[in-house]
């Protein structure tokens, strides 16, 4: 209880569906716009060949988001060892306008996972994981097309929910230049997976940030050099660095560890960061955190699958004849 002197801490906790109905309306005022111009709705396939129940329950949330927002989704379950049979005839279908995989399809080899993943069309692939849309990230090329600059690369997902959740908690300086608006935060990510924790490091260092990498292997540093005078981010290692070096330092604090025993040491956290959790389980400890932090996030999933149809329209609109001036910023 606090004494007559203290103030008593207040902690925002913001759930992830107050921020993803902001981003499905944006998603559906952009439909609402091509709707004259198409006699049909935007088609998501879902490819699901593993037993994970965590995937068939990101699945049941993806169609049901789809169904409430006006978009067709359609769930394919399928043996492991005809998907890129059945992704192939995908891509050639003019009524699937995105695919998703749920991954990990071949545990213990990543190489073939990644192998599906270059299987999907690039024109289709809402979760960004084919080699241009991941070379476009980690070069901070924002287009398909540049100079011309009419077609946007997709980005990864869970990392893209990520910066939007940045940007309505207001961590983007919106009066700085576009691409340099987290210059002056730091930021610590806890995960390096290729899925997303190296990512999501990528995009907030090439907007500007200071970003510290932690895995079970060390810390890695994401800046745009010093100044950020450099056009991609550039990353270096912190020998001898852990937790206890990056967390009292961190502005923002992403927590992504796949593990229900883990949790981030509050007593490393500054105090007023801000706690966001990506990981299926949660990497804070609730009342602890409370205690700590100016704003939490418990969970990012529902706007994961904002994202995702975002993702699906920007995929419908790389068709012809739709204009520049309705993709989203």
């Amino acid at each position: 209880m606090a004494s007559n002197n203290e103030v008593p801490k207040t902690c925002k906790v913001i759930m992830a569906d107050t921020i993803a109905k902001g981003l499905l309306a944006e998603v559906k005022d952009t439909l609402n716009k091509i709707q004259g111009d198409v006699d049909r709705r935007p088609k998501l396939a879902a490819f699901l060949a593993n037993d994970d129940p965590a995937a068939l329950k990101y699945a049941e949330w993806s169609q049901k988001t789809c169904q409430e927002n006006d978009f067709d989704f359609e769930l394919r379950q399928v043996d492991k060892e005809e998907l890129e049979e059945k992704i192939t005839e995908a891509n050639q279908d003019d009524c699937v306008d995105g695919m998703i995989v749920y991954y990990p399809i071949f545990p213990g080899n990543p190489t073939h996972d990644k192998y599906i993943q270059e299987t999907v069309s690039l024109q289709k692939d809402v979760e960004g994981l084919c080699h241009k849309h991941l070379y476009n990230m980690y070069h901070n090329v924002r287009f398909l097309d540049p100079p011309h600059n009419l077609k946007k690369s997709i980005l990864p997902c869970t990392p893209l929910a990520v910066v939007k959740i940045l940007e309505y908690l207001q961590i983007y300086n919106p009066i700085l230049a576009y691409g340099n608006r987290l210059y002056g935060k730091t930021i610590t990510v806890i995960n390096r997976s290729e899925v997303n924790g190296r990512p999501l490091a990528a995009l907030l260092a090439n907007d500007g940030a200071t970003v510290y990498s932690v895995d079970i292997t060390g810390v890695q540093l994401f800046t745009r050099g010093q100044g950020i005078k450099q056009p991609r981010h550039q990353v270096r290692d912190k020998e001898g660095w852990g937790l206890e070096q990056c967390l009292p330092h961190s502005d923002v604090i992403i927590g992504g560890v796949p593990s229900e025993n883990y949790k981030v040491p509050t007593e490393l956290i500054r105090e007023g960061a801000v706690c966001i959790n990506f990981s299926s389980f949660r990497n804070f400890d609730g009342p602890a955190i409370k205690e700590k932090a100016s704003i939490y996030v418990p969970s990012v999933g529902k706007v994961t699958i904002a994202v995702l149809l975002r993702n699906l329209v920007v995929c419908f609109l790389l068709v012809p004849p739709f204009s520049p001036d309705i993709y989203f910023n």
